[in-house]
């Protein structure tokens, strides 16, 4: 009797704890108390007063810091085996447009990977800058054109798109075109480069499918704790795309925005941060991992994120699970790792989840950097009206709705590439 009300009790302290920690802390009073790191102070307390000590020493020991402890580093080097124009017309979006779809191949270690862009560019006899950034379910999805190819690749199910046994189909043409405003880029003399992210590494809990296989060795299985999770394998195939762009004669490789949405909105800052081709780097509603700083604990924490997704960071980051004041770095070194290229972060209203507050102050607290080269960040740590972005070279802006991508999102990428990067 008294084993089973000890074994009774056990387990109601036990659920208590656990349904407290699942439970996602939406009330600014609970916010603990934090002091930010010093973006423009070393690890070693020493204050970086130039452009050249940022350079030379503060920025590479904060990439390396999150290399080694949050998305994880690449194992080594792995350049494209070969490009293959799978389709190509001029004749897309009645005429206005070219489009491609190119296939870039890995070979590694006799094992192969494959991915495919397509690309849509406006007609003209100048090289164009190009919005880059993958989507959540095949290329056919973000467009009605039925030309588009369907990938094989093993996708997410969702039947309200018609995906059902992991394999895409027809039916799932232009299901996602309400994210993607393609006209307006092409309008305003934009490309547009999209990759279905799950031809590079799929959105599982297996490391053995995508392209971190092509380094294991022996045995191995998955990668070392230090060792690239998921969103620095989706963050590498960015890289990859603009290897090729640089060799694409109808493309300014010079000017090219890398974009994304959610948790590939955290992999266009990780992309941002490490390949500094990218001329400028858009998150949207990127939250916990992105944008939104780590020590708030608001909203979608590190323990809650290592817990559902435990494959898209590095093993390391584990750590510092319940334990985010450990962290000797927040996001908005995150985002001062872009500087000095434009750079934008955007939140939504109702999407508390992703902590848009948090997302402004990473913007916010990325500015000291952004200033040491005479850029200009945002000026007020107060966060703007809904729906009346700050346009500077870090932008932001808080709309209305929800966790979402909408035209007044492009309206005001679109604008602000325009001023700052075409």
């Amino acid at each position: 009797m008294i084993r089973t009300v000890f074994l009774l009790l056990f387990a109601i302290f036990f659920g208590v704890v656990a349904e407290a920690q699942w439970k996602p802390n939406y009330d600014e009073s609970k916010v603990p108390e934090f002091k930010l790191p010093d973006p423009l102070k070393t690890f070693s307390g020493k204050k970086v007063r130039s452009v050249k000590q940022w350079e030379k020493k503060r920025r590479p020991e904060i990439l390396d810091y999150y290399q080694q402890n949050i998305y994880g580093e690449v194992p080594g080097k792995l350049a494209i085996s070969s490009v293959d124009v799978l389709e190509e017309s001029s004749n897309a979006y009645g005429g206005k447009a070219i489009r491609k779809q190119v296939e870039l191949s890995f070979e590694k270690n006799k094992q192969s990977l494959h991915f495919t862009i397509l690309i849509y560019l406006p007609k003209t006899d100048k090289k164009v800058p190009v919005f880059l950034g993958y989507n959540f379910y095949g290329n056919h999805t973000i467009t009605d054109d039925v030309n588009v190819l369907i990938s094989t690749a093993w996708v997410d199910n969702n039947p309200s798109f018609g995906i059902v046994n992991h394999q895409l189909t027809e039916q799932s043409r232009g299901v996602r075109t309400n994210r993607w405003a393609i006209e307006k880029m092409l309008d305003a003399g934009f490309g547009f480069a999209t990759i279905y992210y799950g031809e590079v590494d799929p959105d599982t809990n297996d490391l053995t499918d995508g392209v971190q296989r092509l380094f294991y060795v022996d045995d191995q299985q998955q990668p070392a704790d230090n060792e690239w999770g998921s969103i620095a394998a989706w963050a590498w195939g960015l890289s990859r795309a603009m290897d090729y762009f640089e060799q694409d004669e109808d493309i300014d490789a010079s000017k090219v925005i890398v974009f994304g949405h959610s948790r590939l909105g955290k992999t266009s800052l990780w992309a941002g941060a490490n390949d500094q081709r990218f001329a400028g780097v858009i998150s949207n509603n990127s939250g916990c991992g992105g944008a939104a700083l780590f020590k708030r604990q608001f909203g979608e924490t590190i323990w809650r994120i290592n817990r559902s997704f435990p494959h898209w960071f590095c093993d390391n980051f584990k750590n510092f699970n319940n334990d985010e004041k450990k962290l000797v770095v927040d996001q908005h070194e995150l985002i001062a790792l872009v500087a000095p290229r434009p750079v934008y972060v955007a939140s939504a209203e109702e999407d508390q989840w992703a902590d848009p507050k948090g997302e402004f102050m990473g913007a916010y607290y990325a500015g000291p950097v952004y200033e040491l080269y005479g850029k200009k960040g945002i000026q007020n740590d107060t966060q703007p009206p809904v729906n009346k972005p700050i346009i500077n070279t870090v932008a932001y802006h808080i709309r209305s709705g929800v966790h979402d991508v909408t035209d007044f999102d492009w309206e005001q990428y679109i604008n602000w590439a325009q001023k700052f990067i075409q």
